[in-house]
């Protein structure tokens, strides 16, 4: 018995917004995603204040998420919904 359906694990990876460090450790990842990057996260990034006509740039923090995600797939030689044989 040959195997028909081969799921591909595809991780999707995300981060989230950039913001103040002191408030990133409260920062959660979108519903399904695991968070990856533990206290405050990587300050990788800059955030943006607007104080009437200045527009003032910061260096932030943000975290990165990961999501496993199962893509069904037919092994080589099958196809279709049911992943049928030749």
């Amino acid at each position: 018995q040959m195997k028909k359906q081969c799921d591909q694990k595809l991780l999707i990876r995300m981060k989230t917004e950039c913001v103040p460090c002191s408030l990133n450790l409260e920062t959660q990842c979108p519903a399904g995603y695991t968070k990856i990057t533990n206290g405050t996260g990587i300050p990788d990034c800059r955030y943006y204040l607007e104080i009437k006509t200045y527009t003032l740039s910061f260096p932030g923090c943000r975290h990165h998420c990961m999501k496993e995600f199962e893509q069904p797939e037919c092994c080589q030689g099958h196809w279709g919904p049911d992943c049928m044989g030749k």
